[in-house]
């Protein structure tokens, strides 16, 4: 199991950023953090996350 924004998720062998992402219906993030460290999505396909993650999705807010 994984925790995403504090939820568990089931994890699976292979299991990359994009995979999850596709899996909990939030294709829409551009930057997520991976037990601790920043991944952004150039990198969601590549990066494995592991058994026992803590992910925490980070929205893009606009402001000025």
């Amino acid at each position: 199991m994984i925790r995403v924004d504090g939820r568990q998720v089931p994890w699976h062998e292979g299991m990359t950023v994009s995979t999850l992402l596709a899996e909990v219906d939030a294709h829409f993030y551009a930057v997520v953090r991976l037990n601790g460290k920043l991944v952004s999505r150039p990198n969601f396909e590549t990066t494995l996350v592991p058994d026992n993650a803590e992910v925490i999705l980070l929205p893009m807010i606009a402001g000025g």
